[in-house]
């Protein structure tokens, strides 16, 4: 039994422009996933993992804290940039919060194709980005990050 090659090519700064989509990521918010995300990046306020103390704060229930909602924004936009790219600059901004039992959908799209790095191997490609609820927008930003200029040598003719 033989595994398929993995695709590590992702796309190139040559093979976008701008108005292209991502690919939607949908994600169920669970309780584990917003305690561990808390606990992964050391916040240890109560309203990440206590559901009382949360309410008694009048919240409906725990919440996802920043830097978990930070991460799942690197992971979207990584996921379709692919091995070779490099995040340089993430600005987002938090809205409603995501509860256990909610959905959030992420979306986006490439909003600026910028300069090239100075030996013309990377280019500078913006994408700007959203994550909804039920309750409306979670997170919106932009995400900039440096994609390939080209396919490299037989990295993309490996393909099954």
């Amino acid at each position: 039994m033989s595994a398929a090659a993995p695709d590590l090519t992702g796309p190139t700064f040559a093979g976008i422009a701008v108005g292209d989509e991502l690919p939607i990521l949908t994600l169920p918010i669970t309780r584990t996933l917003i305690v561990s995300g808390a606990i992964a990046s050391r916040d240890y306020q109560d309203v990440h993992h206590d559901s009382v103390l949360a309410r008694e704060r009048g919240s409906k229930d725990i919440f996802m804290n920043i830097l978990t909602t930070n991460g799942l924004v690197g992971r979207y936009v990584t996921d379709w940039s692919g091995p070779r790219s490099r995040l340089v600059d993430v600005n987002i901004r938090l809205g409603a919060p995501n509860h256990p039992d909610c959905t959030m959908t992420l979306t986006g799209s490439v909003t600026e194709k910028g300069s090239l790095s100075e030996d013309g191997a990377y280019g500078s490609v913006t994408v700007s980005l959203r994550g909804a609820n039920n309750l409306g927008d979670h997170v919106t930003g932009t995400v900039t990050v440096l994609l390939p200029v080209g396919d490299p040598a037989g990295v993309g003719s490996a393909r099954a």
